[in-house]
């Protein structure tokens, strides 16, 4: 048990990592030219762009053997991976009690997970229709950026899932062992079979960092934001869908992908 957790820690501050550090000389060469003309960086984006932007962010991610120690990116990383290794510890205690317990069956009833999905799903859609209603160039950015952060994020969430396949919550009946739930979960790759981390979190923090920060002009929008993904995130441990730690991971590392490998900020 300890060693699964162990491994699992490791796994995701790793992956933490190469979020943390996914800058490319290219987009700091660009934030440099703006910031000597007086300028904020805007990452340039449209449906033209926006595969090749991805397979950019991919790459930036997935090399992050080499940025580990850069800029102090092992801060982060340490900082985020022991919290979440702290809430692995309490997993097992915090997983059984969110299953037998009916306090929050009011909000379970409206935050389902198939509510939460769809509505993470549909953000960037309805963003990008009021963009082109109001003919607002940077609404319809702000959702092409979005999705691009959504569709990084779920490429991430399913191999980890893959790698991990930890057990729901859900699936342990009465007197079940919770600390038994790493690499038990069956299923065919690339159908994200495991818990960890939470897909939906991940997509709900992603979507509210891009938000948040295009809009942080009006001081209500990242309140908001932030405040909707963390209600999807939550509802995810209440539902006993995910593990707090699932649902902590999901939404460190959406607020990752979105600000340093999307935004680049």
């Amino acid at each position: 048990m300890t060693t699964n957790l162990a491994c699992a820690a490791i796994l995701f501050g790793a992956f933490f990592a190469a979020d943390a550090g996914a800058q490319n000389s290219q987009s700091e060469a660009q934030r440099s030219e703006h910031e000597q003309a007086g300028q904020e960086y805007e990452r340039p984006v449209s449906w033209k762009n926006i595969v090749p932007n991805m397979v950019s962010d991919q790459r930036s991610i997935w090399t992050f053997p080499t940025k580990v120690m850069k800029n102090r990116n092992w801060v982060p990383t340490l900082a985020v991976g022991s919290v979440t290794a702290a809430l692995m510890a309490a997993d097992p205690y915090e997983g059984r009690y969110f299953h037998t317990s009916s306090t929050f069956q009011g909000f379970n009833s409206i935050f389902t997970g198939n509510a939460t999905g769809i509505g993470v799903t549909i953000a960037p859609v309805s963003l990008y229709a009021a963009g082109l209603l109001r003919r607002d160039p940077k609404m319809q950015k702000t959702a092409l950026l979005a999705g691009e952060a959504i569709v990084d994020s779920e490429i991430v969430v399913t191999v980890l899932k893959d790698i991990d396949k930890r057990l729901r919550p859900v699936a342990f009946g009465s007197g079940s062992n919770y600390w038994d739930s790493w690499f038990e979960s069956k299923g065919s790759l690339l159908r994200g079979a495991g818990s960890f981390p939470s897909g939906h979190a991940i997509a709900a923090f992603s979507t509210a960092t891009v938000v948040a920060h295009r809009y942080r002009s009006h001081r209500w929008v990242p309140y908001a934001a932030y405040g909707a993904a963390g209600l999807v995130a939550f509802s995810r441990v209440s539902v006993s869908a995910h593990f707090a730690s699932d649902a902590f991971a999901g939404a460190a590392l959406g607020y990752a992908i979105s600000r340093f490998a999307v935004l680049r900020y």
